[in-house]
């Protein structure tokens, strides 16, 4: 008896909580700590007692877990909560019990001690929070993410890398990730990652990365960052991989514009100069040897686009210089160029704007000489080929009406269709001989244009009327009415609306119908002619009333026509004040919309 006080006064002298238990689990004594905590008795603590003091939510668990250790002998070891029975306060104790045995191997009880871990619990719990915490920033960054051993290992990367890669982790932890990269990168990136690890230095590399799904690679920035402990002891490598493809497709673009500007620059075909307000301030070889110029003229201040600009250009020269500076552009344009010498050259000028404050300009020059040369030798061409076709085709009409009229009076019919189709294709030929001569007079500006009053609403149904009697595949419906009259040349207004039935007839070969609509008002007349046809596709809109130009696609190519129609049609249109437009769609037709403003109401 005196040994076992002995061993109660030094278990209560013991800076922990101890317990004292019987082989079959019966608490027999708690030593003065333990009553303290938990602010009880002898009496209540005895037996299962202690239990009361233990958190509901880890009460079961402690129980099974000490009735577990009791039936199978092994030590009894759990995480709990117990309260103080002072402040009410829950406090993590980690409880241990060894069953104590005599030579026999017989367990004469259990010896327990309840160690205090609150703080160790609240730290672990931090940590696990601060852990959830860097895996959640490591999944919500729009960033490919990874962590890797001190030895390089790649353990663990966020779903963006697993998404991106198309594989799962397994695949590529460890250094598998080096067959992702792009095999001219894969050298240099390991050299950096080895030295990185070799000095622990952060790791900062470029290398293309191919992405699973597609095989397409992109560049990423990779770095790599060390964690370490207070000792400077690496705990774990943290990266990032940002794609900068489109950046460096950007750089590449540049390095590319840059190299084809120096290209240009050096170019002995195309003359470029800076422009800063009316002063050219800088040139490349080419324009100073297509002007005459020198070095030092430019130096000088003596190239001047306004001075070198013959009076009969200017105009429009200011024009598109008005254009350059509101939408940094200008459209190229025909000008000439009066040279050092006096002479004067023809060019094709195109710009843009290099840059706002000071206002600076790039202007490219093309020698337009040979071309302008070419057109005008095409142009007097045309003119002497219509002037020396027109006669004989008037002589032929005249000998085709004398033999329909004598064969007519000998009463022969047989051959009225050949005639017919004879006329048909000389009327074909005699208006693109026509049509050639009127061209030929718009380019030389000597287009006539007999002014007089014309009333709209009976020249346009008497051409409705003879294209209705040519054309008796086609019903041309006229809707409302202008009941206006404007000056201008009535034959040439019958040339337009007569072309533009003519197309609608020509190209809507499965359709019965060509529409005309007719408004007016204070200021304007409004005809549009609509069909319901092939239709023109968007970005040939601009091009047909071109020179020469056609609508592409086999269908329209099928259709017979060299293009000058609506080249003419636009320009009688111009000389007249007015305007015409076009709207379409593919497969179901064209409206083209003539506007004439009323300068004077009859």
């Amino acid at each position: 008896m005196r040994v076992e006080g002995e061993i109660y006064a030094l278990v209560d002298a013991l800076p922990q909580l101890v317990w004292i238990a019987r082989p079959d689990g019966y608490v027999t004594y708690n030593n003065q700590r333990l009553i303290d905590y938990l602010a009880m008795t002898l009496e209540q603590v005895e037996g299962d007692g202690w239990l009361a003091g233990v958190h509901p939510d880890d009460r079961q668990r402690a129980q099974e877990a000490w009735q577990s250790a009791i039936q199978t002998s092994i030590p009894y070891e759990a995480e709990l909560r117990l309260q103080n029975g002072a402040s009410g306060v829950y406090r993590w104790f980690l409880v241990r019990g060894v069953p104590r045995r005599n030579a026999q191997d017989t367990i004469l009880h259990w010896v327990g001690t309840c160690t205090d871990i609150d703080e160790q619990k609240h730290i672990e719990q931090a940590l696990r929070e601060s852990r959830e915490e860097l895996f959640l920033v490591m999944e919500t960054i729009p960033q490919l993410v990874w962590l890797a051993r001190p030895d390089g290992f790649l353990e663990y990367s966020n779903q963006r890398v697993v998404t991106y890669l198309n594989v799962p982790l397994e695949q590529f932890n460890g250094d598998q990730w080096f067959s992702f990269i792009h095999p001219d990168d894969r050298q240099k990136t390991r050299t950096s990652w080895q030295t990185a690890l070799r000095t622990g230095q952060s790791h900062e590399v470029e290398y293309r990365l191919r992405e699973g799904k597609t095989g397409n690679y992109r560049w990423f920035l990779v770095r790599g960052t060390p964690f370490t402990d207070a000792k400077g002891r690496i705990l774990k490598w943290f990266g990032t991989c940002t794609d900068i493809d489109e950046q460096k497709r950007t750089e590449e673009a540049l390095r590319q514009s840059q190299e084809r500007m120096s290209i240009l620059m050096t170019s002995n075909i195309i003359g470029i100069s800076v422009i800063e307000g009316d002063q050219m301030v800088d040139a490349n070889d080419t324009f100073l040897r297509m002007t005459g110029y020198t070095r030092e003229d430019l130096r000088a201040g003596s190239m001047n686009w306004k001075h070198m600009t013959p009076p009969e250009y200017l105009a429009r020269s200011q024009q598109a210089h008005q254009e350059l500076a509101m939408q940094q552009w200008m459209a190229p344009y025909e000008k000439e160029y009066i040279c050092k010498d006096g002479s004067r050259l023809s060019v094709v000028v195109g710009a843009v704007v290099i840059q706002q404050h000071p206002f600076q300009a790039i202007a490219f020059v093309l020698d337009n000489s040979a071309h302008h040369e070419l057109e005008q030798r095409k142009d007097d061409f045309i003119s002497m080929a219509s002037h020396e076709l027109r006669n004989p085709l008037t002589a032929l009409k005249l000998q085709m009406a004398l033999l329909h009229r004598q064969l007519a009076k000998q009463g022969i019919q047989a051959s009225e269709l050949a005639l017919s189709r004879m006329e048909i294709q000389i009327n074909t030929i005699t208006r693109f001989v026509e049509e050639m001569l009127d061209i030929s007079k718009i380019r030389a500006g000597s287009l006539e244009y007999i002014q007089e009053l014309v009333d709209l609403d009976t020249l346009l149904r008497e051409i409705a009327d003879n294209m209705q009697h040519s054309h008796p595949s086609h019903t041309i419906v006229i809707r409302g009415a202008l009941q206006a009259s404007l000056m201008g040349d009535r034959d040439r207004l019958g040339q337009v609306f007569s072309n533009l039935l003519s197309n609608a007839i020509k190209y809507s070969p499965n359709a019965q119908i060509v529409e005309m609509d007719l408004d007016t008002s204070s200021e304007a007349v409004t005809i549009s002619v609509h069909d319901h046809g092939l239709g023109i596709p968007q970005e040939q809109r601009e091009k047909i009333f071109e020179r020469f130009y056609r609508a592409a696609g086999p269908r329209q190519q099928a259709i017979p026509g060299l293009g000058m129609g609506l080249y003419i049609v636009a320009e009688i249109i111009k000389h007249h004040g007015g305007t015409i437009t076009v709207d379409s769609t593919v497969g179901e037709g064209s409206t083209f919309t003539v506007t004439l403003p009323r300068e004077r109401n009859a």
